[in-house]
C-alpha cells in the first residue's frame, strides 16, 4: 500500500469539492494556541445563524473534561483503512497527517451542511486553511490573536497545574507560534482579530464573515499582529 503520507501530500480535491466550496458560506478560524478562537467560534454558534463542521480523524477519542468525545459529534472517528479508501475515491475536500492521524473534511459533511443554508465556521492550521482558499478565494479567513505578549503567556500558564509543567511545553508553544504568526502576516488574505474583549471579538468576527469589515481596522490589527510575533522572538 503507497505511503499514506506521499498519498496525502499529492491529494488532489474533486471538481465537486472545489463546487461545492465555492457555493457555501465558509469561515475558517486560525489562531495561535490560547487566543481563543475555540471560544469565540462556539459564541457564533449560539446564535443559530452558523453550523460547524464535523471532520473525520484516525485517532482514538479522548476525554475532554472527563467527558468523552461522541462519534459524529465531535468528530467521525474513522480507521485507517478508510481513510485510505477516501483518499483513493476523492471524498476529501481538505486532509492532512496530524501526528500521524489522518485528519480532514469530507465531502458528505459539507453537502450535508450545504443545505441547511447557515455560514459554515471551522478552526484549522494555516496549511488547512491555504487547502481551503485554493478551492475558493471567497472563504473567509479569520486569524485570533491575544491582546499582547504578556496576556497570551498568562492565559497558556493558567492551562497548567505549575511553571515546571508550563515549562516544559513552552518551547514548543513558542516556535508554533512563531510559525503560524509568520505565515499569516506573509499573505494577505488574513483579517487578525485581536481577543481583548469575547463580546468584542465576537461582534468583530461576525462583521467580518457578515460584511467584510474595514480595511483600516484590519490594517490595525495586522500591526498588532507583527508586534506580536516580534515579541514572542524576543522571549527567551
Amino acid at each position: 500500500m503507497e505511503d499514506i503520507s506521499q498519498r496525502i501530500a499529492t491529494y488532489q480535491p474533486s471538481t465537486a469539492a472545489h463546487e461545492l466550496v465555492s457555493s457555501m458560506r465558509i469561515a475558517i478560524f486560525v489562531g495561535i494556541s490560547g487566543a481563543g478562537k475555540d471560544t469565540i467560534k462556539s459564541q457564533l454558534l449560539k446564535s443559530g445563524d452558523y453550523v460547524d463542521i464535523v471532520t473525520t480523524t484516525t485517532r482514538q477519542p479522548r476525554l475532554n473534561d472527563n467527558i468523552p468525545e461522541q462519534d459524529g459529534l465531535d468528530y467521525y472517528f474513522i480507521n485507517r483503512a478508510r481513510a485510505q479508501a477516501m483518499l483513493d475515491n476523492q471524498e476529501y475536500v481538505e486532509v492532512s497527517l496530524v501526528h500521524d492521524e489522518v485528519n480532514g473534511s469530507s465531502l458528505d459533511e459539507l453537502r450535508r451542511l450545504s443545505r441547511l443554508n447557515k455560514v459554515v465556521v471551522a478552526d484549522v492550521d494555516v496549511q488547512g486553511l491555504d487547502k481551503y482558499k485554493k478551492l475558493s478565494q471567497s472563504v473567509t479567513a479569520l486569524f485570533i490573536l491575544p491582546p499582547s505578549f504578556e496576556v497570551w503567556r498568562q492565559r497558556l500558564t493558567n492551562r497548567y497545574t505549575d511553571q515546571a509543567e508550563f515549562g516544559a511545553v513552552w518551547p514548543k508553544r513558542r516556535a508554533s507560534a512563531i510559525d503560524e504568526l509568520s505565515y499569516a502576516l506573509s499573505t494577505n488574505y488574513y483579517h487578525f482579530i485581536i481577543n481583548d474583549d469575547i463580546d468584542r471579538a465576537v461582534k468583530v468576527a461576525s462583521d467580518i464573515i457578515q460584511n467584510g469589515g474595514s480595511r483600516a481596522k484590519d490594517a490595525e490589527a495586522r500591526q498588532i499582529a507583527g508586534d506580536l510575533l516580534q515579541s514572542i522572538q524576543d522571549s527567551l
